[in-house]
């Protein structure tokens, strides 16, 4: 399937409805996933981007309905990340005589990838490459999310390819924002943001920032993955001029895992001591839980709370990578706390603290362990804590 998007710009990408995780498995996708690549049949022929590998042959057969690849004259390589760049050396093969674009960064990522002597042209901010009726503009994006990240923007027809910028991992029967289910749409919008552009927020404003300044006048976004914008647009864009200020609200996550449920007890007494005080909470039990999830409400969050019964002194093991996600998220405007519970050793809380201060999370209070099951006082020592938090928001 091709889909003219707009004037001689065809999507020759794919869907991958059966995706459920990303990154290996370091990402869930609960709604698949697109791959989002695009032809441009002017005077001169380009793509730009293509699809991971498992689906060159579905793209080769979508970029052969519109034009003969031999006569491909240039394959923008926005990203080398190989859900965007996986059927580049199959296109390559069959347009040989096709420069490979890539930004200064990119120079060293997709040779790096692919190990091919091809005939590469380097672009930086500013730079463009006519086509035709059409001229095709770049702007260097680095770190949105890898460092050779860039746009591409297609004059005459006021088309941005952005690559992973304004994205979602989101396949469904339509094309377009407008078509579908909004709620949907910004639940995976949000995640995706929240899951792998947050560490990059500073470097989102200021992106921002500069490609509106360039004054490219935007009709239409085309990211690689999910729906293209083509109904305002530029939502996306103030959307994650919002997200990156990171301006979470009044309300709280509590994650834990528990053995025989005395730390999950302590957590259902955490959230009806913040809910005494007017503070909404979100309680996640991690071993039952998409860690992914869990990471879009922290986003939303102002306080993150974090509990595990204690094992070989240390934290339960459905734990440990969440407390890494937050340390490698850079999360900002957050509080944290701690607590658990314990036999005999008791290091557990202490872990979980130094982990919150390592990833710059401050302590809301000082964390609450309790030796084997809590009674009523151990109880109202958790609501307590919950109290206390709320009044420190």
């Amino acid at each position: 399937m091709v889909l003219e998007i707009k004037k001689n710009v065809f999507w020759v990408g794919v869907k991958d409805w059966a995706l459920s995780h990303f990154h290996g498995h370091e990402l869930s996708t609960h709604r698949g996933s697109t791959y989002n690549a695009f032809l441009i049949n002017d005077k001169k022929i380009a793509v730009v981007d293509t699809v991971w590998d498992p689906f060159t042959d579905k793209f080769i057969e979508n970029v052969r309905s519109l034009v003969d690849p031999s006569k491909i004259d240039y394959v923008v390589a926005n990203h080398a990340e190989t859900d965007h760049s996986g059927a580049l050396g199959a296109l390559m093969e069959l347009a040989p005589k096709a420069e490979v674009v890539v930004s200064p960064r990119g120079m060293e990522s997709v040779p790096g990838h692919f190990h091919r002597n091809w005939k590469f042209r380097q672009v930086k901010t500013g730079d463009s490459i006519p086509l035709g009726e059409t001229e095709m503009i770049f702007v260097e994006a680095p770190m949105l999310h890898w460092p050779d990240s860039m746009f591409t923007y297609l004059s005459g027809r006021d088309l941005l390819m952005p690559n992973d910028a304004f994205g979602q991992h989101y396949a469904s029967a339509f094309p377009y924002n407008d078509q579908v289910d909004q709620k949907e749409l910004f639940e995976e919008c949000l995640k995706y943001y929240a899951n792998i552009l947050t560490p990059f927020s500073p470097m989102v404003l200021k992106k921002i920032d500069e490609v509106l300044a360039l004054g490219l006048k935007v009709d239409m976004i085309a990211p690689s993955h999910g729906v293209i914008w083509r109904k305002d647009p530029l939502q996306i864009v103030k959307k994650y001029q919002e997200w990156a200020r990171q301006e979470p609200e009044r309300s709280a996550v509590i994650l834990y895992d528990s053995m025989w449920n005395a730390t999950r007890d302590m957590a259902d007494a955490i959230s009806e001591g913040l809910a005494e005080k007017g503070v909404s909470s979100k309680v996640f039990h991690m071993a039952l839980t998409d860690r992914n999830d869990v990471i879009t409400q922290i986003f939303r969050s102002r306080v993150v709370i974090v509990g595990s019964s204690c094992i070989n002194g240390g934290v339960l093991p459905t734990i440990t990578p969440i407390l890494e996600d937050l340390r490698g998220l850079k999360f900002r405007n957050k509080t944290g706390a701690a607590f658990g519970s314990y036999g005999w050793s008791g290091e557990n809380v202490a872990r979980i603290e130094t982990h919150l201060e390592e990833a710059k999370i401050p302590l809301a209070v000082g964390g609450l362990n309790l030796k084997w099951r809590p009674d009523a006082e151990g109880l109202e020592k958790c609501r307590e804590m919950g109290r206390e938090i709320a009044g420190k928001m």
